[in-house]
């Protein structure tokens, strides 16, 4: 049986850690970066290790302000979609579910536009 395509060449491996040789190579460019990106004297800025989604005392109040809005905003669409694929029973119920959540949205909101900004 002739097969109709060639099979494709054997490639070698792009790894940059393929020798000795490139993993010193691949360290120097490193070094050449933080040379130039980072200058001598300067340390680099220090890095947020908090998780995506903690709440922690560093927090300031309109970042906590700003999040809830959104998550209430996604959460009323969520119902208000669920809502539109359930009998009309349950739908009374999700739409009241919304309408709860938009009220506390509206909540949040005020809050954010009450918010005294510091100096």
């Amino acid at each position: 049986m002739i097969k109709p395509t060639p099979s494709p060449p054997e490639t070698e491996s792009v790894s940059p850690y393929e020798s000795i040789d490139s993993r010193k190579l691949h360290e120097a460019a490193d070094r050449a970066l933080d040379h130039y990106l980072c200058p001598p004297g300067s340390t680099p800025p220090p890095r947020r290790t908090r998780g995506m989604y903690a709440v922690t005392a560093d927090n300031k109040n309109e970042e906590l302000l700003i999040d809830a809005s959104e998550t209430l905003a996604s959460a009323q669409t969520i119902a208000q979609n669920i809502a539109s694929l359930v009998p009309a029973s349950q739908r009374r119920a999700l739409v009241g579910i919304a309408q709860l959540i938009m009220l506390g949205e509206l909540a949040v909101n005020r809050a954010l536009d009450n918010l005294q900004m510091p100096g």
